[in-house]
This record gives C-alpha cells, sequence and structure tokens, in this order.
C-alpha cells in the first residue's frame, strides 16, 4: 500500500505509462519520453486546453468530462507515437489494400486523426458497455426470481465491481502489460520524490512507494463507485421497469457520474486527513493490479519526463 508519509507539496503534474515510456503532463506542456532501440526518444509540446478557450468548460461538474476525454485523446496519440518505437516482431503483414487506399485518400494527418478518434470512441464504448451497461443487463435477471429493486441494484453493483477487478486482475498477467504497469510505478516513485523536494536521481527515486494517493488510473474505480451510488438513488426514487431504458438513463447520467468523480478527486487528492485517506484507500489497493516494480532504465524514462514539464515558476504546479 502507500507510504504513510505526506508531502508537504503535492503537484498537479501527473503521468500516463506508455509502450516503453511515459507521459508527462504538466500545467504549461507536456513530455513523452520513450526507450527506443537507439536510445530515448524526446517529444514535448505545449498544452493548449479547450476550457481556456472557452471558461465555461472549465466549472465544477463540468470540467470533469472536458479533462477526461482530453486525456483520453492526448493518451491515445502518446500511445500511437510509443508503439512507433516498439520492435516489431519478424513477419509483420503489409498494410491492406483498405489501409493503403485510406492513407491515399486522407493522408498521414488526416488518417491518424481519424485513427485516434476511433480509438477514443471504442475505448470509451468498451469501458462502458462493459463495466457498466452489462451488469445492468445481466442484473435484470434477478427479476426472474423477485421483484425486490434492492436485490437488482446488489447485483449490478456486484457484477460492475467483479468484473472490473476481474479485467485488471487478467491483463496484469499479460508480460507486455506488466512492464507498461511497471513504468506506471515509475512514474508514481518520481512523482514522490519531486513532491519531497529530492534530487530527481535514480538513486532517490528507486525507495519512494509505487503506491500514490492521487493517481489518475484510480478514477476509473471511483467512476464505478459513483455510478452505484447515483443509480442506486435515481432508480429507487423513480423505479424503471425496462432494462433497456434503465441502460438509456445510465448513458445520460454519465457526465454527471465523471464530473463528480473528478471533484471527489480533486478534493481527496488536495486533502491530508483521516477522511480523505480512508477515502483514497480502494484506488490504493486497485493499484496493486496497475503499478509494479520498475527497473533502473524505467526510472531515467520517468525522471527525463518529469524534468521536462516542472514549470520554471517555483509552485504554479501545486495541487
Amino acid at each position: 500500500m502507500a507510504d504513510k508519509q505526506s508531502c508537504a507539496f503535492r503537484t498537479t503534474i501527473g503521468g500516463q505509462a506508455l509502450i516503453e515510456g511515459i507521459l508527462m503532463r504538466g500545467p504549461e506542456k507536456q513530455a513523452i519520453v520513450v526507450r527506443g532501440p537507439e536510445g530515448l526518444v524526446i517529444r514535448e509540446e505545449e498544452l493548449k486546453l479547450i476550457r481556456d478557450k472557452y471558461p465555461i468548460l472549465g466549472l465544477p461538474l463540468i470540467r470533469g468530462s472536458v479533462t477526461f476525454l482530453d486525456s483520453m485523446v492526448k493518451g491515445v496519440k502518446a500511445l500511437m507515437f510509443s508503439a512507433d518505437y516498439y520492435p516489431e516482431e519478424a513477419g509483420v503483414e503489409e498494410p491492406s489494400r483498405f489501409e493503403q487506399w485510406l492513407d491515399r485518400k486522407l493522408g498521414n494527418e488526416k488518417m491518424e486523426k481519424l485513427v485516434i478518434a476511433f480509438s477514443v470512441v471504442i475505448a470509451v464504448a468498451f469501458s462502458v458497455g462493459l463495466f457498466m451497461l452489462l451488469p445492468t443487463f445481466l442484473a435484470s435477471f434477478v427479476e426472474l426470481w423477485t421483484g425486490s429493486v434492492l436485490l437488482r441494484n446488489l447485483a449490478d453493483a456486484l457484477l460492475r465491481i467483479g468484473l472490473f477487478m476481474g479485467y485488471l486482475m487478467l491483463v496484469s498477467r499479460m508480460k507486455d502489460i506488466r512492464r507498461v504497469f511497471s513504468y506506471h510505478g515509475a512514474e508514481h516513485k518520481t512523482t514522490f520524490c519531486y513532491e519531497k523536494g529530492l534530487e530527481l536521481t535514480v538513486e532517490n527515486v528507486r525507495p519512494q512507494p509505487k503506491h500514490h494517493p492521487r493517481c489518475g488510473t484510480s478514477f476509473l474505480l471511483v467512476v464505478i463507485i459513483v455510478a452505484i451510488l447515483i443509480n442506486t438513488v435515481v432508480f429507487a426514487l423513480f423505479p424503471v421497469g425496462n432494462v433497456f431504458l434503465r441502460m438509456l438513463i445510465q448513458l445520460l447520467l454519465l457526465p454527471l457520474v465523471v464530473g463528480i468523480t473528478y471533484e471527489f478527486n480533486r478534493y481527496v487528492g488536495g486533502h491530508d486527513n483521516p477522511i480523505t485517506n480512508f477515502l483514497a484507500r480502494p484506488g490504493l489497493w486497485m493499484q496493486n493490479f496497475t503499478t509494479y516494480e520498475p527497473d533502473d532504465s524505467m526510472i531515467e524514462v520517468a525522471i527525463e519526463a518529469m524534468k521536462r514539464v516542472i514549470p520554471e515558476e517555483k509552485g504554479k504546479d501545486a495541487w
């Protein structure tokens, strides 16, 4: 579990583990650092947030969905970038005629945007379908034995959590995914080192905890818990018999669920007391499946990514 030490400074800098690399996002820019066959490959870019152009998108409850989608898009772009430096296996097939046709018609830039948009839609659809809609559909079979809304909601909740944890346990056993999760550990350790005011060296980063209380990947677990609570209240006050109508209502409530989850994570991440520490425990426990010990080469990647996004103005990245 997480280190009991608390850091006087909490940074808003966060990261994402990639294929043999790490994406770090600071308040002003983001950096992708990938370990390629010939050494480190680095890509930096200034952050342009849509909420800066449209301030209304930065309001509480609204900013959660905006930030989530923005992170998804940037995360997919970073994954595609890191995949370009992943050693290919022998016998890789040539692009199909359809892929060649798309490349000729759309060009590389438009093709990339199309792939990113498609990937984000598929990722969101998969997550919502597997962890939210499917449990609701399966829980409806409880009605064959009982008309109790409470039992149906309980079955729905247990199925959601069970599917989510089962999925994490399954993918964490895959060799390539374990390496990605080890980079995740390197990201956490480096963040801890920075927050404690220590020099960013492999020696200082190595002993830091690999579980971080403000881990972004804990977001999905909290989304599921918040969705369970909201759905329980909504369907208790306004019973809906048709399972497909319940699924539609859940989709309509999703922006609210994401918005509440985002505000919850911001509050918990910015406070250190017995209540917030208790509320953070489920996310910390989940990191047993999403975070592994990194080797020194992974830590080097995380340090390089962190150094490139630390703002020049001290404290600008304070939580």
